[in-house]
């Protein structure tokens, strides 16, 4: 398990199509800088987005200070697409107070619609409020 996840947590990193395929896992979303040397998973997911498998959407954002074009890429299985527009305002939501109670409640909202489970989100969200 990820040492920055608290115990009970399964990490889906590293997993998500594995979780997919598997229907476990509804939604996975990636982001970095645009031009960031990130491993973006578009190989591993294309045969299954040419199949109707995934479904991908891909945006382009600013960020929260305006300096960086960020990428942001999704995959949902064919009947949780609507997943992709929720996730996605969350995404784009910027806090200036760290941990307060709405960046808990969207990250709640995330981690749901990620595919984890209720208790996987209460847990991690006792955690956050705890302070790690």
């Amino acid at each position: 398990m990820r040492p920055d996840l608290p115990p009970g947590i399964g990490p889906h990193e590293g997993r998500e199509l594995e979780l997919m395929l598997a229907g476990v896992k509804p939604l996975a979303k990636f982001a970095d800088v645009v031009g960031a040397e990130a491993l973006w998973p578009e190989d591993d997911f294309a045969p299954h987005v040419a199949a109707g498998r995934i479904v991908m959407r891909e945006y382009f954002s600013r960020s929260a200070d305006g300096r960086h074009d960020i990428r942001h890429l999704y995959y949902a299985l064919p009947g949780e697409v609507w997943r992709i527009a929720k996730v996605h305002a969350l995404d784009l939501k910027s806090y200036d107070g760290g941990w307060n109670d709405e960046a808990i409640a969207d990250s709640m909202e995330t981690g749901r619609l990620l595919g984890y489970s209720e208790d996987e989100v209460r847990r991690f969200a006792d955690w956050v409020r705890k302070g790690r």
